[in-house]
């Protein structure tokens, strides 16, 4: 028993001795791969580099490590890129941004004293073909030293490259001694393109007439703040001798055999960021990624725990409270609070925590005294405003009652109960549509009736009287193509209307919806554009007052299920007075319905339904929407569009071709009913028709229609109508593509008046 206690206790003893170790471990950067060197001389090598097989990522990342000349110079090991066999020396490699600086040799030419080159280098190019390694193109210039000295760098990518430039020098420079920049005096520099693997120098010149005070000429792609002009570098060998062993140059490096980040490389079988909390950003030169920590981290993210929080509290740097706040590291961030008693910014280093004030001071204690007294007398105002309300609501209480008096002997009185239990209480899903006079709903009665409610805008208090009234003479339109007027609610402010419902939806969704296309015969449309016309022409002149529907659109025609005509949505708003006119405030309708008079003077009148009902007319023929696109996306205007282009081209390309044929007949039936709609489109309302007009054309249109499909007997006088035509004659088949209609707000009709 006392054995198992020792044994226990060493073991527990253990534990605790590597806890710490372990602790120490886990918060160190690591920046290779367990059992890899991380350094070379004074070259750090993290991974994916490495210089031992297993401790890179593949044969691109492979670093040599040459110890042989360190033992003979004394010097420290040289790094180079792959074998021993590479001859380009690592400077240094940073993970953050993808960078490798190596030593790169420069290329120049000698001249003798025959003003000939006597020696070039063979050293200068680099070819970097399949390894992950691409020249900077942001970080190198190509730089060209000497006296009359033209330099090309000759690169390849993704497809060829050439660039260069050219340095001179004139005597001024020849005797200054001020250094200075690379501007094409005795030096000059050019940036190169992105994604080059490979480059060589070529030059120009083949003499350099100043050779006797620049006998040697130099060309290098370099790191570009490498170079500072010096005018003695021409005249002297010092800079070769200074660099003969290279000089510094930037190469990007990158996973390029992985794809983007946008391709999910990070979930294939073989990813780079293996660390959690790093992210993948795609390189900026060519193909492929990067890995970095995520903010608040810091370390490898190209291997397994590398990246380690960072404890901004301890950083100087880092940490972002103010001197005297308390500082609280968290995983991948920090916080910053006041000592308790204070308050302040604790976030800035220029903010403060100061002491906090004495409890209710006399400042304190003031301001709550008035806030107190402010709130009983908006709470006095509060009531006094109730009890103002409640007298009003007596009193539309009262009013209300006089007017259920007067309209119960023609409509059905609804209250604001009953219409709230046949809309679920207006729910969205009971919606129908909105318009511009309102929002109708579906509603079912108690009686499983199902009526159409619409919820009109707001009507002023002084006009509330004149809406009754309105609203009993609409109740006197009974006609079978008109939505029938059941009732209305009065005891809400916004006052509702309650109309019969139908069933199949809009003259719109038949010709447009794209969701549930249905053919449409034309002697279904000529009976839809009929009856719609009937019941617009009842409006006009069949009851005391006219009624100007003002908002005339395919999507207020609503159809039965045997496609018989409901117009709907004309408003007690628009009922005029004798002369049949009406000023409006504001111009109200649907675009691509709008009568351009109407627009100009903002007098409404039976023309301006007129010239709407032309655009319906047109949609009928065309199926196309009132505004539509173009098939190069462009926006039309249908009436415009139409009146405009069918002087230019032929009938048939303009309508619908499910109704067009070879049938002449039909065709001439066409070629009538589309000047019936330009007719309508006058720009001056007294050249179009009245409503009666269009409704006995289109009956004529219809019965000829008729007789071509052997529904009824033609009279001479029918078979003649096309014949006889108001719009145009027929004698001449192209009639119709020479009327020289023009524009819809510049044609001048030829309708006679």
């Amino acid at each position: 028993m006392a054995c198992l206690r020792q044994l226990q206790c060493f073991v527990f003893l253990t534990v605790i001795s590597l806890l710490p170790a372990a602790l120490a471990e886990s918060t160190t950067l690591r920046l290779s791969l367990p059992g890899c060197p991380d350094k070379c001389g004074n070259v750090t090598i993290p991974y994916p580099f490495g210089t031992r097989p297993g401790c890179y990522r593949d044969v691109g990342f492979q670093i040599t490590c040459n110890e042989s000349t360190s033992t003979s110079t004394g010097t420290p090991p040289k790094v180079l890129l792959g074998t021993n066999l590479s001859n380009i020396e690592v400077i240094d490699i940073n993970i953050s941004v993808g960078e490798t600086r190596v030593y790169k040799f420069i290329a120049f030419r000698y001249y003798n004293m025959s003003d000939q080159v006597e020696f070039n280098n063979t050293k200068a190019s680099m070819d970097l073909t399949g390894r992950p390694f691409l020249f900077s193109h942001r970080r190198n210039k190509f730089t060209v030293i000497g006296c009359y000295n033209l330099a090309y760098i000759v690169g390849q990518g993704q497809e060829s490259y050439q660039s260069g430039c050219a340095s001179f020098c004139d005597n001024n420079l020849m005797n200054s001694t001020t250094d200075g920049s690379c501007n094409g005096l005795g030096c000059c520099q050019t940036s190169i393109r992105s994604a080059l693997h490979y480059y060589e120098v070529q030059w120009g010149f083949k003499n350099n007439p100043d050779w006797q005070f620049n006998p040697c000429t130099y060309a290098v792609l370099a790191e570009e703040d490498w170079y500072k002009f010096q005018v003695q570098d021409l005249s002297q060998f010092d800079f070769f001798q200074r660099n003969k062993n290279g000089v510094p140059m930037v190469l990007d490096w990158a996973i390029r055999n992985n794809g983007k980040c946008q391709d999910g490389v990070e979930k294939s079988t073989n990813p780079a960021c293996l660390s959690n909390h790093s992210i993948c950003n795609n390189t900026r030169n060519g193909e492929g990624y990067l890995c970095q920590c995520m903010q608040g981290y810091e370390g490898n993210p190209y291997i397994p725990n590398g990246c380690i929080d960072i404890d901004e509290c301890i950083t100087r740097d880092k940490n972002p409270c103010s001197q005297n706040a308390i500082c609280a590291n968290t995983d991948g961030n920090v916080t910053c609070s006041c000592p308790k008693g204070t308050h302040g910014n604790p976030y800035t280093k220029d903010g403060t925590c100061i002491k906090d004030p004495e409890k209710f001071p006399y400042p304190a204690r003031v301001a709550i005294s008035t806030i107190l007294g402010i709130a009983i007398f908006v709470g006095l105002c509060l009531l006094v405003a109730a009890q103002q309300q409640h007298k009003r609501h007596m009193k539309e209480k009262e009013e209300y009652q006089r007017y259920y008096s007067m309209m119960d002997n023609y409509l059905r009185v609804f209250s604001k109960k009953q219409i709230e239990i046949a809309t679920d209480g207006f729910a969205e899903t009971h919606v129908l549509g909105t318009g511009g006079q309102g929002k109708v709903y579906k509603g079912i009665l108690q009686d499983n009736q199902v009526v159409a409610i619409k919820k009109a805008k707001e009507v002023e208090e002084t006009q509330k009287g004149e809406f009754v009234n309105e609203i009993l003479l609409l109740s006197l339109i009974k006609h079978k193509n008109i939505v029938r007027l059941l009732g209305c609610c009065l005891e809400v402010k916004i006052p509702m209307l309650v109309y019969e419902f139908v069933p199949n939806g809009t003259l719109f969704e038949l010709l447009h919806g794209k969701s549930n296309y249905r053919p449409i015969s034309l002697g279904t449309r000529l009976r839809i554009a009929l009856e719609s016309a009937e019941a617009i022409d009842y409006l006009h002149s069949s009851i005391s007052r006219s009624i100007l529907h003002g908002d005339v659109k395919s999507a207020n025609i609503l159809l039965e299920d045997d496609y018989h005509v409901k117009v709907s949505d004309f408003g007690a708003s628009n009922l005029v007075p004798i002369d049949d006119t009406q000023i409006v405030k504001v111009v109200q309708g649907t675009r691509g319905y709008l009568d351009p008079e109407y627009v100009a003077t903002a007098v409404l009148t039976k023309k301006s339904d007129v010239y709407s009902f032309g655009v319906v007319l047109l949609e009928i023929i065309t199926r196309k929407c009132a505004i539509f696109r173009d098939e190069t996306s462009e926006r039309k205007h249908l009436a415009s569009y139409f009146v405009s282009t069918v002087s230019k081209i032929k009938l048939h390309e303009l309508l619908d071709k499910e109704i067009v044929t070879n049938d002449e007949k039909v065709i001439e039936v066409l070629h009538e009913v589309s000047h019936l709609a330009v007719w309508c489109l006058s720009v001056r309302g007294e050249d179009r028709p009245t409503m009666k007009q269009v409704v006995e054309k289109l009956q004529q249109l219809g019965r000829f229609h008729s007789s071509l499909l052997g529904l009824e007997k033609v009279s001479e006088d029918t078979e003649s109508l096309l014949g006889e035509s108001t719009f145009y004659s027929t004698s001449d088949t192209s009639a119709f593509h020479s009327t020289g209609y023009s524009s819809v707000l510049e044609i001048e009709t030829r309708v006679p008046r």
